[in-house]
C-alpha cells in the first residue's frame, strides 16, 4: 500500500495509526470532522512520526455523511481504514438517529466512494458490542446475540454492508471487532469517557473512581499499539478467505473491573503512596452495557497473523508513568 485514507484520523486510534503509517514511509490522507478527535492528537502523531515524514500527510476536515467529501478523500487512495464513528453506547442511547446517520449512512458513503475510486482494500472498525445478549464465553465471531444499544446495532449493520460490498461488488473489506482499546491520547473528559483514562484521571486527583455495577463485570482490554498492528495486517492481507469477514481484536484474556481497579491502584502507589488508600465508589449498572466480555482471537491469529504483544500490566504501567 502506498497511500492510505484514515477516517477519524484525529481520534484516539486514528492518530496512532497515522503516526505508525507515516513513520513507515507511507502517504496518508486523514479525514475528520473533529467532533471527538483533536488537533492535539495529530500534533502528537506528527512528533512521533518525525518531521521528515509529516509532509506525506494531508488532512481533510469534513464529515463522512457528505458524499462529496468522501469522494475527495478516496481519490488516489490504495487502502481505506474506516475508524470515524459515534463510538459510545450511552451516546447512541441518547441520540439513536445521529448514531445511525453517522455509523450506518456514513459508512455506506465511504464504501460507495471507495468502490468508485478503485480502492483495493477497506478495513473498518466494528465492535465487541455486536455480541449483545449472547452469554457464551469467549466470544466467537460466528455467534452473536441481540443488540443492546443503537451503537451495537449500527456496527452489526456495518458488517452486513461490508460483506455485501465484497460479495456483490467485489470490494475487499475486512472488519475488526475491537474489544476494549486503551492507550495514550484517550480522552478522560466528558460523560462517555472510557474506563481506563477516566480512572487514571481520578487517581491523579486522588479521587475515588466510579465502578458501575458490583465490579464483577469483565472486559478484554487491548493496547492501541496492538490494534494498529491488527489494522495493518488486515489491510495488507491478500487472502480472499479474509474478505467480507470480521475478526475479534483483543488480548484474548479478560479481567473484572475490580481487578482492573486493583492493577491501576497498585501501579499508582509505586510512585504516589497516597493512592494506596483510595477505594472505588459503586453505582448502578448502565443500560446497554454488556456484562461479560472475553474474546476468542484464534481466527485473527490463524488468518491475519495477529498476536497481541502488550500485556495489560505493561500497558497500564506505561500509561501511568506518563500521567504522573
Amino acid at each position: 500500500m502506498k497511500t492510505w485514507l484514515v477516517t477519524g484520523a484525529a481520534g484516539f486510534i486514528g492518530s496512532h495509526l497515522v503516526e505508525d503509517l507515516l513513520r513507515s514511509g507511507h502517504s496518508v490522507v486523514g479525514l475528520d470532522n473533529f467532533s471527538t478527535g483533536s488537533c492535539g492528537n495529530l500534533e502528537e502523531a506528527a512528533r512521533g512520526a518525525g518531521a521528515e515524514n509529516t509532509a506525506a500527510f494531508r488532512l481533510i476536515e469534513g464529515d463522512i455523511r457528505d458524499r462529496k467529501t468522501c469522494a475527495e478523500a478516496c481519490r488516489g487512495v490504495d487502502a481505506v481504514v474506516h475508524l470515524a464513528a459515534m463510538a459510545s453506547v450511552p451516546a447512541s442511547l441518547a441520540n439513536p438517529e445521529e448514531c445511525h446517520a453517522v455509523n450506518v449512512n456514513g459508512f455506506l458513503k465511504v464504501l460507495s466512494c471507495a468502490r468508485a475510486a478503485g480502492v483495493t482494500k477497506v478495513v473498518y472498525a466494528s465492535s465487541s458490542a455486536v455480541y449483545g445478549d449472547d452469554e457464551g464465553l469467549p466470544k466467537v465471531e460466528s455467534r452473536i446475540g441481540r443488540p443492546l444499544s443503537p451503537y451495537a446495532l449500527s456496527k452489526r449493520m456495518d458488517e452486513e454492508l461490508a460483506e455485501l460490498a465484497w460479495r456483490v461488488y467485489g470490494l475487499p473489506c475486512v472488519g475488526l471487532r475491537f474489544f476494549n482499546v486503551y492507550g495514550t491520547r484517550q480522552d478522560p473528559r466528558g460523560p462517555y469517557a472510557a474506563v481506563i483514562p477516566l480512572w487514571i484521571a481520578a487517581f491523579r486527583r486522588l479521587e475515588r473512581p466510579v465502578i458501575y455495577g458490583d465490579g464483577t463485570t469483565t472486559r478484554d482490554f487491548v493496547s492501541a499499539k496492538d490494534v494498529v498492528r491488527a489494522i495493518r495486517l488486515a489491510a495488507e492481507t491478500q487472502s480472499r478467505e479474509c474478505f467480507g469477514e470480521v475478526f475479534n481484536i483483543a488480548a484474548g484474556k479478560s479481567v473484572s473491573l475490580n481487578e482492573l481497579f486493583g492493577l491501576i491502584r497498585a501501579e499508582f502507589a509505586k510512585g504516589w503512596p497516597e493512592a494506596a488508600g483510595i477505594e472505588p465508589r459503586y453505582a448502578g449498572f448502565r443500560p446497554g452495557d454488556i456484562r461479560h466480555s472475553s474474546a476468542d482471537i484464534s481466527r485473527a491469529r490463524d488468518l491475519l497473523g495477529f498476536e497481541p504483544g502488550i500485556s495489560l500490566a505493561e500497558g497500564l504501567a506505561e500509561l501511568i508513568r506518563e500521567s504522573r
